[in-house]
């Protein structure tokens, strides 16, 4: 069996099929030092628990990042030199985590969510009527990418006929964490973000100089809490940049594994299309197994040990969810999908505690409706056999480049036609 070292974390073949390499860290070094650098893969179940219930030694702020060094090598590229740390929301430590989610948790309610459902219906009943009138294509750009894109600009209040410039937004900042840029692309990626942060700014200034009217979007929320000292501007625009790209790329993600594994899996599509009940745990179950986010940085505040490992004070831990998410210590059967598991939603796909992720309820919303509209209007879909199946490049996120589809139509069986948008 392989050990972690035959494994080059930057090697394409092991972006696109990371899971032998974390059954190896799994197996042998669930708390990994990658060669070279201070930071540690942190993949065993139970040590990210450890490490989430730990504050005191362990912070969520982003002061650090892999990027890949002038000789193809993982290298740490410190955030710090610059002035500081991301620390916005899922970024943020207590009591300032706790200030952030508070404001914007109202947009993200049960109640809110289901307001959003007629909306999210129309846009994927019109695109996937798109895909399947012209005979197949690619859903990721159709549907997985933009939907997800419409979704939050309508909550943040921003624009949805500025689909086109969100959609890039939205995927530069986990293209920052991706690992397999180099120092000069980062500087590409850092202009892309600054521009993002030039367009909420004047959002954000249209919006506190417009008389007080009923809150109704993220961007009023915080507009509320800059009005009453509880976060300054620039917090508000860095929460602001925080959701849009978590809530595009973490769903983009969601809904490309969800239909691809059901594309390459017909028996898997017909059990789904006869109890469409179970469409909810499959949905847990492809949070488990394709993890959107594949890990998420912590840093190291004091001298410590975890899992018999030290690490320094200053070094950076990546909580593997992706490798956690399949720890046969906890999950029976860890790489088959079970549509009947006994704790569906026991994975740490959307994280846990108190960075439990916010927009879990929306994520998985948009990917039930999706996946309901898409088997409803087909009796069959299957992966384009003349288009290969590939990822992004990224240590961060496990986001399908494009997956094109071919389809053998059904009788459609959704509830309302499809409207142009």
């Amino acid at each position: 069996m392989n050990s972690p070292d035959q494994f080059k974390l930057l090697d394409r073949e092991v972006i696109e099929n990371p899971y032998p390499f974390y059954s190896a860290l799994l197996r042998e070094a669930p708390v990994y030092r990658v060669p070279g650098t201070d930071v540690y893969l942190i993949s065993g179940y139970q040590l990210i628990h450890e490490v989430l219930k730990n504050q005191r030694d362990y912070s969520a702020n982003l002061t650090g990042i892999l990027v890949t060094g002038e000789n193809g090598q993982p290298e740490l590229f410190d955030l710090t030199q610059f002035g500081g740390s991301v620390d916005a929301i899922a970024n943020a430590d207590e009591p300032s985590h706790s200030i952030h989610r508070k404001l914007v948790m109202p947009q993200f309610t049960a109640r809110k969510m289901a307001a959003m459902e007629a909306d999210i219906r129309q846009w994927a009943q019109t695109r996937i009527a798109t895909l399947i009138e012209s005979g197949g294509g690619d859903c990721v750009e159709t549907v997985a990418n933009p939907i997800p894109v419409l979704v939050i600009a309508k909550l943040m209040g921003l624009p949805v006929n500025d689909l086109g410039l969100l959609l890039g937004w939205a995927f530069s900042g986990g293209d920052i964490l991706a690992g397999t840029s180099t120092l000069t692309q980062m500087v590409a990626l850092g202009d892309s973000t600054a521009a993002m942060v030039d367009y909420l700014q004047a959002h954000f200034a249209a919006i506190q100089n417009t008389a007080q009217a009923p809150t109704s979007n993220v961007m009023q929320e915080l507009a509320n809490g800059v009005e009453l000292g509880l976060i300054s501007e620039s917090d508000a625009i860095a929460i602001s940049v925080v959701l849009v790209g978590a809530a595009g790329e973490s769903t983009a993600s969601l809904i490309g594994s969800a239909i691809r594994v059901l594309a390459q899996d017909g028996e898997l599509q017909d059990a789904l299309r006869q109890q469409p009940e179970l469409i909810e745990n499959y949905i847990e179950e492809i949070v488990r197994l394709e993890s959107p986010f594949k890990g998420h940085y912590r840093v190291v505040l004091n001298d410590t040990t975890l899992g018999g490992v030290n690490m320094p004070s200053g070094a950076r831990a990546y909580l593997l969810w992706a490798a956690a998410n399949r720890d046969p210590t906890v999950f029976h059967a860890p790489e088959q999908i079970d549509l009947y598991r006994r704790r569906p939603q026991e994975h740490l796909g959307f994280g846990y505690g108190i960075h439990f992720c916010i927009g879990a309820r929306l994520a998985r919303l948009e990917t039930r409706i999706i996946l309901e509209e898409l088997l409803a209007r087909t009796a069959n879909f299957k992966v384009d056999p003349h288009s290969a199946v590939k990822h992004h490049a990224s240590i961060f996120v496990r986001r399908l480049r494009e997956l094109h589809l071919t389809f053998e139509p059904g009788i459609s069986r959704s509830t309302a036609p499809p409207k142009n948008q």
